[in-house]
């Protein structure tokens, strides 16, 4: 498995207590393969993304990222494995204003130390696969909400990553739009054959994962 969480427990302080977030959640996702998370607001679906990024660290339980457990890892090693080896979608793009499409994709391979050589052609490839080749030069205020999330999944890939999560991607968007940004987001799944977990609230977008697992009060289970 490219993404591994396995029996994984998170608790977060409540006054005197502890609130659990995540109850021996277990999640595989295969290269290739989009799982989508659905369930109601506060079920523990941003907590399973925050685990899998490495962002928090349970309190007990596994996640292993393209074969590497992360148990034991310094801050710093963790954040090289993001960098590295896993990208995320955020809700809303969350773009710089003073750089341009494409240099939005190059600073992300800059920070994870690639040489400069040959980046720009990256960006391009990727703004060209998002359907972008034409906006490598516009400034976020340029763009649509759509086209700003477009690039947001082209940076998500820079660094060419094994594990894809994506955080509501469509819920700023219409109807439409929203269904182009799950298709693109598909297809790229594919052709990239990254592990891509899509937490999402939308029942319509369903069917172009590959399963379907659902969060209710910090369990996981089949939907």
């Amino acid at each position: 498995m490219t993404l591994l969480v396995h029996d994984v427990t998170l608790t977060y302080p409540d006054g005197d207590a502890r609130l659990t977030a995540l109850d021996r959640v277990g999640l595989e996702v295969a290269a290739g393969e989009v799982v989508a998370v659905v369930g109601p607001s506060g079920s523990g679906k941003s907590s399973l993304l925050a685990v899998a990024a490495t962002l928090v660290t349970p309190d007990s339980g596994r996640v292993v990222v393209a074969g590497q457990d992360t148990a034991g890892l310094s801050a710093a090693e963790k954040s090289a494995l993001r960098r590295e080896r896993i990208g995320i979608v955020f809700q809303q793009p969350s773009l710089l204003a003073a750089l341009t499409a494409a240099e939005q994709l190059q600073v992300m391979a800059h920070l994870a130390g690639r040489p400069s050589r040959g980046l720009r052609r990256r960006a391009l490839e990727l703004l060209d696969a998002v359907g972008l080749a034409d906006k490598a030069d516009k400034r976020p205020h340029q763009l649509s909400g759509g086209q700003r999330q477009r690039v947001n999944i082209a940076r998500a890939l820079m660094n060419e990553p094994a594990v894809l999560l994506v955080d509501e991607p469509t819920s700023a968007l219409d109807h439409e739009r929203g269904a182009a940004v799950l298709d693109l987001l598909v297809g790229l799944t594919r052709e990239r054959s990254t592990a891509t977990v899509l937490v999402t609230h939308d029942r319509g977008h369903l069917a172009a994962a590959d399963r379907v697992t659902a969060m209710h009060d910090a369990h996981l289970t089949p939907a």
